[in-house]
């Protein structure tokens, strides 16, 4: 049945993030992700009698940066409740989280799809503290759930939009620039392999037009964005189609599974009245002072889009070159110290999205990881335009720099003599190779006199495999011209 397009979806994201502290948020216990389970618990984040919880200064602070830099109001004061419910992985039977006086409110992400001039601003209606929950495991044990509790207690931000989203898209785009900004802030690694980063999505339909709100469903279990993105198109067309056969959506908690490529239900969803939230009385408010605040604004790094607006007008570079660049922080970084060894933009930009790019995927490391550094990069580009090197030989020497684990900027001259790999411009060794280059093709020879100019592609490439890649392509183009004037 084809979809009505009569209707349109509204959309509400959560995001939870753990935030990157060594310690839990209410207790000393050191966070460990892969820890033997149940090795990192303790009287206070098992809830205890007695064991008393003391707030990780640390973990406000990240969540503070974390309001700033998109815009939220962050509040003088702030208060911890607790917001019972019952799971196997909950020991306490409730979870320290925030309710009406949560840590900052308002804000806004500007959203810009492909195409669009303008950008989408996605509202935030708050961001507020809570501890995570532990972890059921249901693949460990025949017909049992095992509880590993490692988790408990660990530091989270919870960031609630509005529901502002009206298409599967916006949400992948929202949740890039999310988690873009998060990394620029080191406030988490985001891994979301590793629960780090944890998206879920209310989602209902209504009449095009219409501003009330329909009856909701919540999204779970969904461990990328890619799969985020699938879930919501699956759910917005189950619910188009529930509504056009004469049903009712049910206001639930949904699972997406991925195999199956589909969505089931989990539970009835709950409302705020369900969890019982009251202040908890183990916990003062959190007061903050002004001067706090302001010294963590000041410490703000540059955000993503603006280092973006800066790569454009700043070194001339094209928006997509610069959308890829600022992608990651790592990746910035590196190019911006490229740049100032070269002094060349463009040529730095083209190195960094080709083999670099490429050399990070193929070893599955960052650019802070990466065994070539920018001033060895920059060194290589240098051999480049004195042509020393051509471009082919270079990728062969950016190769051997990142196998040696040299990557200095007296790596890339090293490895061409240790090798022999510099490109040779000597007029009577490229005239010698370009000779018997064409005689060992007197056909060819013949149609490109006859016309067939796409054959000189061919002769260059006969001429570089006699010179095993070295000879200057300038010179040997030039020298091959002139003989196939003949």
């Amino acid at each position: 049945m084809a979809e009505d397009q009569s209707m349109e979806a509204v959309i509400g994201l959560e995001i939870h993030v753990q935030l990157q502290t060594r310690e839990k948020l209410f207790c000393a216990d050191v966070v460990n992700f892969g820890a033997p389970p149940n090795t990192h618990v303790c009287p206070v984040c098992l809830g205890l009698p007695g064991a008393l919880p003391v707030l990780n200064r640390e973990a406000v602070a990240l969540a503070i940066r974390t309001s700033l830099a998109f815009g939220c109001t962050v509040h003088r004061r702030s208060v911890f409740a607790r917001k019972n419910y019952f799971y196997p992985d909950l020991p306490k039977g409730y979870q320290i989280s925030q309710f009406e006086e949560p840590l900052a409110t308002g804000g806004q992400v500007p959203v810009r799809l492909e195409g669009e001039e303008v950008p989408h601003l996605v509202r935030i209606r708050r961001i507020h503290m809570e501890e995570d929950a532990g972890k059921s495991i249901h693949d460990r044990f025949p017909e049992a759930t095992a509880v590993d509790l490692n988790r408990t207690g660990t530091p989270l931000v919870e960031m609630v939009s509005e529901p502002d989203f009206r298409t599967p898209e916006q949400v992948r785009a929202y949740l890039d620039q999310v988690k873009r900004t998060l990394e620029y802030l080191e406030v988490s690694d985001c891994n979301m392999e590793e629960g780090s980063l944890r998206v879920d999505a209310n989602v209902s339909i209504r009449p095009q037009g219409v501003t009330e709100l329909g009856t909701k469903t919540e999204l779970k279990n969904m461990n990328s964005f890619s799969n985020v993105e699938k879930a919501l198109r699956v759910e917005i067309s189950r619910q188009i189609r529930l509504v056009a056969e004469g049903g009712q959506v049910e206001h639930q908690t949904l699972l997406w599974d991925e195999r199956a490529g589909d969505v089931r239900p989990m539970r009835s969803k709950e409302e705020s009245h369900d969890y019982r939230y009251f202040p908890d009385p183990d916990l003062p408010a959190l007061e903050l002072s002004e001067a706090w605040i302001a010294d963590l604004r000041e410490g703000l790094p540059e955000l993503p889009e603006e280092r973006r607006r800066r790569f454009v007008s700043e070194y001339g570079l094209p928006e997509y070159d610069a959308g890829v660049l600022t992608a990651h922080r790592s990746l910035a970084d590196y190019f911006e110290e490229t740049v100032e060894q070269t002094d060349d933009p463009k040529e730095s930009s083209n190195w960094l999205m080709g083999p670099i790019l490429g050399l990070m995927k193929e070893r599955d490391e960052t650019a802070a990881e990466l065994p070539v550094r920018p001033k060895g990069l920059a060194s290589l580009i240098e051999l480049v335009d004195s042509a020393v090197v051509n471009r082919r030989v270079a990728r062969q020497v950016l190769e051997k720099m990142a196998e040696s684990g040299r990557g200095g900027a007296e790596a890339p001259s090293a490895i061409v003599e240790e090798a022999g790999l510099a490109q040779i411009s000597d007029a009577g060794q490229l005239q010698s190779w370009v000779e018997d280059a064409l005689a060992a093709h007197p056909e060819e020879v013949a149609r490109y006199r006859g016309g067939e100019r796409r054959l000189q592609g061919f002769f260059m490439g006969e001429v570089m495999k006699r010179s095993r890649g070295k000879a200057d392509p300038g010179e040997v183009a030039r020298i091959l011209g002139q003989a196939l004037k003949g």
